[in-house]
């Protein structure tokens, strides 16, 4: 009977020790896993007591899913705001300089509103004397600053539609990467726990790649009763499901031109981004690169050649006999016999007449006198007299660049406004469109930063928990080593009792 006790007493040490050193191992791997910059979720040994003492019968995880879909929600925002962000700073080189140093000015004299203005200023000062040859040429010539101005700004939108499809198709190639890594930790879990192994490493995989996937497109996910998990898109589309991954296809465009519409991204032949999406996404960086493609940018090229067209307009030239058309006078495009219709693109197009660009063996004197469009029918001529100091066209001119026009509503902004008043008006849009992203880019970066908090609370690793867990261990393992010493040697004297 006193040997049967021995050996159950000795099983239920040894079974505790053995319990002991599997706790111990989890918490050595908390504690190296709490330097590891992927997701690590704190591992946890579930002990029960069975017939034969104390057994770890499973190894968990910490988690909370609650706080880990805020996290990903979050980092998708933050992912698309941060995008359009960018790309409204390359915008913004159109009407000032970007620094990250200054709290910069809505405009400088790069910007459309102050080159309007400073030929504004030239026209007018022409137009006090309108005999000063040089006069005439400093009017020209703030002309072709405020056309070439035009022109590098409508180059600026169209590079950062390039730069944003670019971006568009590397998200594209991430996002697929990513599911295909997915579906291989996805399946580990799967198997894992049908075979009782331990896939919490394997888990804390699946969670590092929802994060990086997260940044590229928003997500939701759901779980099977075996582990199993799925992924949808924000608007619902479905990324993985069943074990596969769904593959998203998009073809990327490298030139743009303002008529250029882009390629939508496509998965399982539904849309998810572009006009025509049916199942448009909201956030990540993708979606951020889309909107800054198909509808910030293309806004501010409406704007500008909203801009062109009224260029042209005011300064176009009518036939003093009443006989023939309206022709572009002073502003123009290359090659054209008309005034222009809507034409996407204008401001890239719009130049100074050659027949009243000196440089260009022109008369800047034509300004004055008329005749730019067609110099050799003087129908289009209103100086007929020659006389130096004819003002009508000058006065004229100055009264059409102030007057009241109308303006294409896809600019987003005024659709009746002077000229002037217009181009002021797109600075205060591009500057309005840069304030609600930054804001709006801060307020969720605070959300993930909390969310983030949060979840590391939740199911982190807390260095100094760990290790007071470790020390109380410790104490455990070394009493149940001593007390199965003290077995031993019982049972050495019961041996040596019969023996002798």
């Amino acid at each position: 009977m006193y040997v049967m006790s021995l050996s159950s007493a000795a099983s239920t040490t040894q079974s505790g020790l053995s319990t002991i050193t599997a706790e111990i191992a989890a918490l050595t791997r908390n504690i190296s896993g709490a330097t590891d910059t992927t997701v690590y979720s704190r591992k946890i040994a579930n002990v029960a007591t069975t017939s034969s003492g104390a057994q770890v019968v499973s190894l968990t995880r910490a988690s909370n899913q609650a706080v880990f879909d805020n996290v990903l929600s979050a980092t998708a925002a933050t992912a698309a705001q941060q995008a359009i962000s960018a790309g409204l700073d390359a915008l913004n080189q159109t009407i000032g300089d970007v620094s990250g140093s200054t709290s910069g000015s809505a405009s400088t004299a790069t910007s459309p509103a102050a080159l309007i203005s400073s030929f504004d200023n030239a026209l007018q000062t022409y137009s006090a004397s309108p005999s000063d040859s040089t006069a005439a040429a400093a009017a020209v010539a703030a002309a072709k600053s405020l056309v070439s101005g035009m022109n590098s700004a409508s180059v600026t939108v169209q590079q950062a539609r390039e730069t944003a499809d670019s971006g568009m198709a590397s998200s594209v190639a991430a996002i697929n990467s990513l599911l295909t890594q997915f579906q291989t930790a996805n399946q580990q879990v799967v198997s894992g726990l049908a075979s009782g192994a331990d896939v919490t490493d394997a888990q804390d995989q699946r969670d590092t790649i929802l994060q990086q996937l997260s940044q590229q497109i928003g997500i939701s996910t759901t779980a099977g009763s075996n582990g199993e998990m799925s992924i949808y898109g924000d608007s619902g589309v479905t990324l993985f499901q069943g074990g596969v991954a769904r593959t998203l296809t998009f073809e990327a465009t490298h030139t743009y031109t303002a008529s250029t519409a882009g390629n939508a991204v496509y998965v399982d032949g539904a849309a998810i981004t572009g006009g025509s999406a049916t199942m448009p996404i909201a956030s990540g960086n993708l979606a951020g690169l889309a909107t800054l493609r198909d509808t910030i940018a293309p806004t501010y090229q409406t704007q500008l050649d909203n801009m062109a067209g009224a260029l042209i307009n005011s300064f176009a030239e009518s036939d003093q006999a009443g006989a023939g058309p309206s022709l572009p006078g002073l502003f123009t495009t290359l090659g054209a016999t008309a005034l222009p219709g809507a034409n996407g693109g204008l401001a890239s197009q719009i130049s100074v007449n050659a027949s009243v660009d000196p440089s260009q063996g022109g008369n800047a004197n034509l300004l004055r006198d008329g005749g730019i469009s067609d110099t050799a029918n003087t129908n289009y001529t209103y100086n007929t007299s020659g006389a130096s100091s004819f003002t009508g066209r000058l006065s004229q001119l100055t009264s059409n660049l102030s007057a009241t026009q109308t303006f294409s509503s896809a600019g987003g902004i005024a659709t009746s406004a002077s000229l002037s008043n217009y181009a002021a008006a797109s600075v205060s849009w591009l500057e309005a469109e840069r304030s609600s992203v930054s804001s709006s880019s801060s307020y969720q970066s605070t959300l993930l930063s909390t969310a983030s908090t949060a979840l590391s609370n939740a199911t982190g690793v807390n260095i100094n928990d760990e290790m007071s867990k470790m020390l109380d261990l410790e104490q455990s393992f070394s009493a149940s080593a001593k007390l199965l010493t003290s077995i031993n040697d019982m049972f050495n004297a019961l041996a040596a009792a019969i023996i002798g």
